[in-house]
């Protein structure tokens, strides 16, 4: 426990491949534990059942214990306030939630889906913000019990003041003021009797004893929500501070459709943990010219809570590979280097399963780096010129990219079995046959039409690195279309 009481967390839903912004925003309350000897508390938040998956979790662990990070309490270490697992603690909010119904300030709400989603469009189409127009607000408690006597599906939702604003000091933007009017009536909890997000966070950060909520200035609009729970429970809330938002160069939130964003994705291409932690902890340290190589101890150091930029984090690649090449040549002894490197090329079996593959397709060994280095390249180099052997025109081939790509991204696993059957269901939904979908994928994974196995290969690569390379290949094709390439 800690000396200072100081209690933070980094809460991440495991709905995908680990985000860099979510190493940022762990970091950033790891370096706040760090300086006040508080605890630092990872909780996984996985209320949204359709999405979250065990793989997706043991992704997230992984990762941000490759960044170097550790938790004093978590789903895998357990600790005195767990579980550490939204889906194990459903039973825990009920009674919260009843408490604030039966306080007057929450109320069952019977809407079907397609009701709301009519409401919505009818207020974009006014020019208005979507949010709940209060139909089951004045329902009478006859009804309301008749209802759900019935077994009719209803969520619950708070309620909202009709006048004035929430007003409260955040630890990054300062006073904040914002009107009740552009606040909606949040559910919180849903029809199969899960909390959303907004509940849970705020009951798991209570019974966590979390003092202070660092998280992306995202969630700035949702804290008039956070407070009124808390005032609804009669609970003190956490101070909460507000980070900028990693950005690209045009000031554009950091996404995956425009630049790979997934931890794995960096890991695979051999940047050392301890280089991008370098690079997001200088976001969070006031250094001079020549002191940006530093060590997670020496961010500790130099990290000061009280003097944070608002202006957009920039996710500048460049100073990363910098970094990382400094890390490489003045960090790590031979030695290191060398272990580093067998390390990275086994990592996820990568070279075990390549040479597995390559074995019977080759007649020496010096054929190994042409038919498999594509398995340890950060860039493939492609050209137009690299899917002339493909017979579809390039027209043919984007239409066939435009449709994997998103495929790819809804499958819950990512195995060899998996990648093939959404890859023959893709086929299917462009009415074509496999080997025509599958020729400009091996040119736009492996850089050749000679390459390993498709369906293995996309497997060892790993979800992050091909859907950056299937974005590279969409790219050089669409420069071909109508130059009659």
């Amino acid at each position: 426990m800690s000396t200072s009481g100081v209690r933070v967390r980094i809460a991440p839903s495991p709905t995908g491949e680990p985000h860099v912004g979510t190493a940022y925003i762990a970091l950033f309350n790891y370096l706040f534990a760090k300086k006040h000897n508080g605890t630092f508390i990872l909780r996984i938040e996985d209320t949204d059942a359709t999405r979250s998956t065990p793989e997706f979790e043991q992704k997230v662990l992984d990762a941000l214990k490759w960044c170097g990070l550790e938790w004093s309490e978590g789903p895998d270490i357990g600790g005195p306030y767990g579980p550490y697992r939204q889906s194990d603690r459903k039973d825990i909010y009920r009674p919260y939630v009843d408490k604030i119904v039966a306080n007057g300030h929450g109320f069952n709400c019977f809407c079907t889906p397609e009701r709301l989603e009519k409401m919505r469009e009818e207020q974009r189409a006014a020019g208005k913000p979507p949010k709940y127009d209060g139909l089951c607000l004045h329902l009478s408690a006859e009804e309301v019990t008749k209802r759900v006597e019935a077994g009719e599906p209803h969520v619950v939702r708070m309620k909202i003041p009709t006048e004035g604003s929430c007003k409260f000091v955040d630890g990054v933007y300062g006073p904040v003021e914002i009107p009740w009017d552009a606040v909606d009536m949040q559910v919180l909890l849903k029809a199969d009797g899960m909390p959303t997000y907004h509940m849970a966070n705020v009951v798991d950060d209570h019974m966590m004893k979390i003092t202070h909520v660092a998280r992306g200035e995202e969630w700035l609009a949702s804290v008039p929500k956070h407070i009124l729970i808390y005032q609804y429970l009669g609970l003190e809330p956490p101070v909460f501070m507000h980070l900028s938002l990693m950005r690209n160069h045009d000031k554009s939130k950091l996404s995956k459709r425009k630049n790979p964003t997934s931890i794995s994705y960096y890991s695979a291409l051999g940047y050392l943990p301890e280089a991008l932690m370098n690079f997001l902890g200088l976001f969070f340290v006031q250094i001079a010219e020549g002191e940006e190589l530093l060590t997670m101890e020496q961010l500790a150091e130099k990290f000061d809570p009280e003097n944070l930029s608002k202006a957009g984090a920039i996710f500048d690649i460049q100073k990363l590979d910098w970094l990382n090449g400094r890390w490489l040549r003045e960090q790590l002894s031979e030695e290191e280097f060398t272990q580093r490197v067998l390390a990275w090329a086994m990592e996820n079996d990568r070279v075990r399963q390549g040479l597995k593959l390559s074995q019977s397709r080759i007649s020496k060994l010096g054929e190994l780096p042409d038919l498999a280095g594509f398995l340890l390249k950060s860039d493939l180099g492609l050209t137009p010129e690299a899917f002339a052997k493909v017979k579809s025109t390039p027209e043919e081939i984007l239409e066939v990219l435009n449709q994997v790509q998103p495929d790819l991204e809804k499958m819950p696993e990512w195995t060899v079995e998996s990648i093939e059957a959404e890859l023959r269901a893709s086929a299917d939904r462009l009415g074509k046959k496999l080997k025509v979908v599958v020729a400009p994928l091996f040119v736009a994974v492996s850089g050749s039409s000679r390459s390993l196995p498709l369906f293995d290969s996309m497997a060892i690569l790993g979800r992050s690195v091909v859907r950056q390379r299937l974005k590279v290949a969409a790219q050089v094709v669409a420069s071909m279309v109508g130059s009659g390439k």
